[in-house]
């Protein structure tokens, strides 16, 4: 049951429009506001477009209603509504169409992940390091590479090249000063 004022859509109601008496434009803003926004809804992805395309079409009804010759049989207003409606939904369907519209399935990145620019700057960094280790000598370059890259034991590396594991420790410090030396030298250059 609705506490609304009924009105028949008829001559003098559209006539009541045009001459924008309250009553008149408030029954219909809350009739076909309702009726607007259950079709919108439906074929619209966002509550701000819902709106944005309810007000729309509630403006050029109202417009094209003050123009003579607009709406020749006032009783046919619901589907004057209506066409004005589709009218503006195509309207919007084109113009979303040349934004990119985001999937309803798109991932938020969370607070904790990494930005674009983090991941751009990681990836420039890890250039420089190649590049830097790149540059080392080859003794330098296999012991920085087996430890830190391939993530050999210690004593491993020891048997490989026939040393024990207080020298490893010198020659490990060396190439890392090396290293650090190189790859500042990449970084001054950018």
């Amino acid at each position: 049951m609705s506490l609304r004022p009924r009105f028949a859509f008829d001559g003098e109601y559209v006539q009541r429009l045009i001459a924008e008496d309250p009553e008149t434009e408030r029954h219909f803003t809350g009739y076909f506001g309702d009726l607007l926004s259950l079709k919108l809804r439906s074929r619209l992805r966002s509550a701000a477009l819902v709106e944005d395309a309810r007000q729309e079409t509630f403006v050029r009804v109202l417009t094209a209603l003050k123009k003579k010759g607009s709406l020749e049989v006032p009783e046919s207003l619901g589907a004057f509504v209506n066409a004005v409606c589709n009218n503006v939904l195509l309207e919007t369907y084109r113009s979303g169409g040349r934004v990119a519209q985001l999937d309803d399935e798109v991932k938020e990145p969370e607070a904790d992940e990494p930005t674009a620019e983090w991941r751009v700057l990681k990836a420039e960094e890890r250039v420089k390091v190649r590049e830097a280790i790149a540059a080392l000598p080859a003794k330098d370059r296999d012991l920085i590479r087996w430890l830190f890259l391939e993530e050999r034991s210690k004593d491993d590396v020891c048997r490989e090249l026939n040393i024990d594991r207080d020298y490893l420790r010198v020659l490990f410090h060396r190439a890392k000063a090396r290293f650090r030396v190189r790859f500042s030298a990449g970084e001054a250059q950018t």
